[in-house]
Parts: structure tokens; sequence; C-alpha cells
């Protein structure tokens, strides 16, 4: 599926995005694949850990922010996988105008560039905190998948498709290491082993298979 398309990843500096692009280049023979990132210096990392690849890799500063430079990053492209994000709960919940701007006005951006620049499929990566969100993060999130589910009513017969895939616990993040030590103290209690309320985790390969 992914052999001979080119492929952006909006975020793609990211603990997602590298090891996404890791996996794609390993298994696939992709076109090309546009990494899309505001962090300079984690594109210059990026670009040196795979310098092997660098025929097929692509480094575009950008913004979700910014519609003019997504369609400019977003020609020719086949897939999108939107995983730019502000995803830090306290950090949210400091700065709710700037979560808004990039986790909602980010998905609008994404979504009209794509209509725009003929993109097949596009593929946003959501959390479980979408889910009944009881903080801005969460919140926030919930609005942008119901805005991806919805291009698909704005595409008319053009070949486009939005979907979302809501993670929760994919070890192998650059926090997780950090919290797994308190989350394993959380899910021992008694009142979290009942078998409606499993808490499941899995490896990022694994989380690559469930994009598509």
């Amino acid at each position: 599926m992914l052999n001979n398309k080119t492929i952006l990843i909006t975020g793609g500096t990211g603990s997602f995005g590298n090891a996404f692009t890791k996996y794609v280049l390993e298994h696939y023979n992709p076109k090309k694949i546009i990494v899309y990132s505001r962090d300079e210096y984690k594109q210059f990392v990026m670009k040196n850990n795979y310098r092997e690849y660098e025929k097929k890799l692509r480094f575009f500063i950008g913004d979700v922010r910014d519609r003019e430079r997504l369609c400019r990053a977003f020609d020719g492209v086949d897939y999108v996988i939107h995983a730019a994000a502000l995803k830090q709960v306290p950090a949210c919940e400091y700065n709710p105008i700037e979560a808004i701007k990039t986790n909602i006005n980010g998905a609008i951006n994404v979504i009209e560039a794509a209509l725009d620049c003929n993109v097949k499929k596009v593929v946003a990566l959501s959390a479980d905190k979408a889910a009944n969100p009881v903080n801005l993060y969460g919140g926030t999130k919930l609005v942008s998948d119901k805005l991806f589910v919805s291009a698909n009513s704005y595409a008319g017969p053009k070949d486009i498709s939005f979907s979302v895939v809501r993670y929760g616990n994919v070890t192998g993040k650059h926090l997780f290491p950090k919290f797994l030590p308190s989350k394993l103290r959380i899910w021992r209690r008694p009142y979290y082993r009942d078998v409606k309320c499993p808490r499941l985790a899995f490896g990022r390969e694994k989380s690559f298979m469930r994009l598509w």
C-alpha cells in the first residue's frame, strides 16, 4: 500500500514520526517521506539518523497553524499522517488558546489543505483522552476527531478519505518510561482489576498496523 507513495507526517520529528518513518523505510519502498514540523534541531538530528535514506526523505519547516505552508507541503502527496498536536495536559490547561490554535485550528488547516491538494488519504492521530474528555487536551482532540470524520462529507466527488485512530498506552514513546512506574501502581489497585476495565498497552509497530 505504501510502495511508491509520497507520505507526509505532520509533527514528524516526534516519537511517533521517528518510529513510523523508520518502520516504513525498512518495510516498504515509498517514493518519498516528508517530515513536516516546527523544530529545526529535531529535523537536523532526524536527518542525520537516516542518512542512508536521504534520497527518500524531505524535511519541511512549518506549523499546522499555517495553511499556506501546508498547501505547499501537501503538493503531490498521496497520504498524510497528522500527528502534530500540543499533547501535554498541564501545558494545554495553562495555555488553552495555544492548544486550540494547534489542535483545532491546525486540524481545520490540514483538512482544507488536503482537499485543495488532492491528497488521497488522511489519517489523524488521536488519544484515549478524547473519549468523554475531562481536560482541555481531551476536549481539543475530541473536536479535532469530529472535524476529520465530518470532512468526508465535504469531499464530494474527490477521491479522498479522512479517518481517525485513537491511541492509548503506546510503549516506546519518549515520555512512557517516566510515567510507567506510577501507571503500574495505579493499574494494580483492586478497582482496576475488573475485566470490564482492562488497561492495555502495545508497542509502536503494532500501532502502525492500525493506521491502514
